[in-house]
């Protein structure tokens, strides 16, 4: 069984025991969150009706705070090396899927 989630303006496939990273959430090491699906995919029944998923959500724990990688800019000059980091770093959550709701409710 597998889900398609909605997470900071992407789409994840996630299964239970997955591990991501989504955009920035308030919530601490240890705190539950729920994902909002948009494609159940269960043996062999697919699920994609929103009204069937309305209530049907991916329970996950936030597993840490990150930060990404700096950005690193490379340009050509002659005979000169350019070489730059840039200062940003997006901030990332870790979560852990712990479960995914049935459709069959």
């Amino acid at each position: 069984m597998y889900a398609i989630v909605r997470a900071g303006g992407r789409q994840h496939k996630v299964a239970v025991g997955d591990v991501l990273e989504i955009d920035r959430i308030d919530a601490k090491p240890g705190d539950s969150v729920e994902l909002s699906t948009i494609l159940v995919v269960d043996g062999e029944a697919v699920t994609s009706d929103p009204w069937v998923l309305a209530g049907v959500k991916a329970h996950a724990e936030v597993v840490d705070q990150t930060k990404g990688d700096k950005i690193v800019i490379l340009r050509y000059k002659n005979k000169t090396g350019y070489r730059r980091r840039q200062g940003h770093r997006q901030q990332h959550t870790a979560v852990r899927i712990t479960s995914i709701d049935s459709v069959s409710k």
